[in-house]
């Protein structure tokens, strides 16, 4: 039990705006900021560069495919390969996080309102398993386990620029992307406005706004592999660290 001195300095700390950092915490793993939501929403192609290397055109819509929840995880937990899995690729994106429900908005005020704040998400994909074994659909590539590290932090909507923050990922040290979210198609507000027509968004529902250029399905870079480390960030949202391992059987 915390004593009366020590809860009296938390209160003086809280009030302060200043936290003592926890003893031990540099050693502890971090968590995703939202463990479980009820939906992970994803925007495809949704930058003009990245449509281009994957060999289409720019969408004229949204395109929207899902992940399953479970494969959210921490920004510095290891990433499992898949068994025969050959075209494991990176993605960074800016994640979204809603905090109210959001059904058949009409403005982009009104889907703003509705977004409690940003997250850096690496959107995980397998390509052949997202185009070869699809069936027309992409998710096949996109649903293993801990396929979305999440984090570290939630940044609320109104601490950040959300229209102008570069972005970058890395793999070995090595650069792969480096743009910023000024070059989206659909920006924040019009893809949550444009998603509420389709489905209910609720509050802790994740939406990953896309990738730039610059990953391997580019024919630039190879796959990752198992021990390759990814390195991922957005200016103001912070940044991922993810060692790649064979999945367990």
């Amino acid at each position: 039990m915390a004593s009366a001195d020590g809860v009296e300095r938390v209160k003086v700390a809280l009030a302060a705006g200043e936290l003592p950092e926890l003893d031990g915490a540099a050693g502890l793993r971090i968590g995703a900021p939202i463990a479980r939501p009820t939906a992970v929403l994803c925007i495809g192609q949704n930058y003009a560069a990245h449509a281009a290397e994957s060999g289409d055109a720019p969408p004229e819509v949204p395109i929207l495919f899902f992940k399953h929840p479970n494969t959210v995880v921490g920004p510095q937990d290891d990433v499992a390969i898949p068994p025969n899995a050959q075209t494991v690729d990176w993605e960074v994106e800016l994640g979204v996080v809603i905090g109210t429900r959001a059904r058949y908005l009409a403005s982009d005020e009104e889907a703003l309102a509705c977004v409690a704040g940003f997250v850096v998400s690496n959107d995980l994909s397998e390509r052949d398993y997202q185009t070869k074994h699809s069936g027309g659909q992409w998710s096949k590539g996109k649903c293993a386990e801990t396929f979305n590290p999440l984090g570290p932090e939630l940044v609320t909507a109104d601490e950040v620029e959300v229209h102008s923050l570069r972005m970058w990922s890395k793999v070995n040290g090595e650069g792969r992307q480096d743009s910023s979210t000024a070059d989206m198609i659909f920006p924040v507000a019009e893809i949550v406005r444009h998603l509420s027509q389709y489905l209910v968004l609720e509050p802790g529902d994740l939406i990953n706004t896309g990738t730039p250029q610059g990953v391997a399905l580019s024919g630039r870079f190879p796959y990752l592999v198992a021990d390759d480390v990814m390195e991922i960030g957005i200016e103001g949202l912070g940044t991922q660290r993810q060692r790649l391992v064979p999945a367990t059987i």
